[in-house]
């Protein structure tokens, strides 16, 4: 599998879960009502952040936080309905 379809496939089941939820933590998320959805996961990417910073600083757990920081800004991407490659085509621009 190469790096970019494992983000793809983790994109793809956000969306499933989106669309058909299951018990899940992301499902649960997605599913509470619409400003609230937007709340928690905003309020996740803000701690998940500052795990990320904590964790640069202590040289330690930084792809793990890092794992973590993106999971969630794919699941704000997936709330918004915008596309992967929305994401890609602009990461794609600025390497131009």
């Amino acid at each position: 599998m190469t790096n970019e379809q494992i983000i793809r496939d983790v994109y793809e089941t956000l969306e499933n879960r989106k669309n058909n939820p299951i018990d899940s933590y992301t499902s649960n998320i997605l599913q509470d009502s619409n400003k609230l959805a937007e709340d928690k996961i905003l309020e996740k990417i803000g701690e998940e952040a500052a795990e990320v910073l904590i964790a640069s600083k202590n040289d330690e757990n930084l792809v793990h936080e890092s794992a973590d920081l993106i999971f969630h800004i794919l699941l704000l991407l997936v709330y918004k309905k915008i596309s992967l490659d929305e994401l890609l085509d602009e990461f794609q621009k600025r390497h131009e």
